[in-house]
């Protein structure tokens, strides 16, 4: 399984049209996921204090469009401690999940909330549900 960070908003919104796009579709040409281990580290990177948000998580073989394994496209992520957010050496070859198109609904086999704690640190990587 692989896992997609994004608000409840955008997800509810996916569900309305059919498919789910994130911003990142069009501006870098493929939707950004990550395993449940780099789950954590992405979170407290880029979305640390945010509330609303989900877990998407995806099993890859059903997704319609192309997954890809790749090195994180930015330099912050390159060498995140997926349970710390921090950065410790050697952790350049980390490869990330990428969509290269919409994620259909179908693909998506369960939804959590994804909240941080008090101090807007994300801690611990709910289970997934559905």
């Amino acid at each position: 399984m692989i896992v997609h960070l994004t608000t409840k908003t955008d997800w509810k919104a996916a569900q309305e049209v059919g498919t789910y796009r994130a911003e990142s579709l069009e501006t870098q040409g493929f939707i950004h996921c990550s395993t449940s281990e780099q789950i954590l580290g992405v979170a407290n990177s880029f979305y640390r204090g945010i509330p609303a948000l989900v877990l998407l998580w995806i099993d890859p073989g059903r997704v319609l469009a192309e997954v890809r394994w790749e090195a994180p496209i930015h330099p912050a992520a390159r060498t995140l401690d997926s349970t710390r957010g921090e950065r410790p050496p050697d952790k350049n070859a980390e490869l990330f999940p990428h969509i290269y198109g919409p994620i259909n609904l179908e693909a998506v086999i369960g939804v959590v909330d994804f909240l941080p704690d008090a101090e807007g640190v994300f801690q611990e990587v709910p289970i997934q549900s559905g």
